[in-house]
């Protein structure tokens, strides 16, 4: 979702038909082409059309969010093989990284991270 928003809050309305630009950021191409690839494959392109055209005037709303985010998980639910193509489209996640003192890598967390002096952590279950 936040690829998809991207490319529709650089180019509005524009992201549906727009050639890739070069000057586009590394969020915005992967966008782009995972809307050409969504709109492409024919199932309810009208209606996801209407959507990136109301997140495209209002993409502050969380609803109009909602209802894109809605119609893309849909899809995705709807054909495991699809939903495959597109997430092998994304660019690869960084490794975390962290420098300095006190420095905290994390890429997922269920708990208590704490590098205070003197800190006390009571996490209650």
């Amino acid at each position: 979702m936040p690829a998809v928003e991207a490319a529709v809050g650089a180019y509005g309305v524009g992201v549906l038909t727009r050639a890739e630009d070069e000057a586009a950021g590394a969020t915005v191409r992967p966008g782009q082409r995972l809307l050409a690839r969504i709109l492409h494959r024919g199932t309810d392109a009208a209606s996801v059309e209407a959507s990136v055209t109301d997140l495209a005037g209002r993409g502050e709303d969380p609803d109009v969010r909602a209802a894109l985010r809605g119609q893309l998980k849909r899809a995705l639910r709807d054909d495991p093989q699809f939903a495959g193509e597109l997430s092998a489209m994304l660019p690869e996640r960084p490794a975390a990284q962290a420098t300095g003192a006190r420095s905290v890598s994390v890429t997922d967390n269920t708990g208590i991270i704490s590098v205070g002096d003197g800190a006390t952590n009571i996490q209650y279950r």
